[in-house]
C-alpha cells in the first residue's frame, strides 16, 4: 500500500520557496508545493514577493554594500537558520 504524502502546510511551503525559485526541488516536492500554491493565496503572495525582491535586489552585489552591512546580513541569516 503506497502512502500518499500529506498536504503541505504554509510553514513548510515557505521553506521550499527558495529552492523552488532556484529550480532545485525534486519533481515530487515541486508538485506538492504547486498544489499548495494553487489553493493558498497567502503563500502565492509570498512567492510573488520573493520574485519581486529577487528582481529588485538582483542588481546589487556584495561588493556594492559596505562591509558592515554585509556582515550584518550574514549574521541575521545565521541567527534565522539557527532558530529554525
Amino acid at each position: 500500500m503506497k502512502l500518499l504524502p500529506s498536504p503541505l502546510v504554509c510553514r513548510d511551503a515557505v521553506e521550499l520557496v527558495s529552492d523552488y525559485l532556484d529550480g532545485t526541488l525534486s519533481r515530487r516536492q515541486r508538485r506538492r508545493l504547486e498544489k499548495h500554491l494553487a489553493q493558498c493565496d497567502a503563500c502565492t503572495a509570498y512567492l510573488d514577493q520573493m520574485r519581486s525582491t529577487i528582481a529588485a535586489s538582483g542588481r546589487v552585489g556584495p561588493e556594492d554594500l559596505p562591509s558592515d552591512v554585509v556582515e550584518g546580513l550574514v549574521n541575521l541569516y545565521r541567527r534565522f537558520r539557527s532558530d529554525n
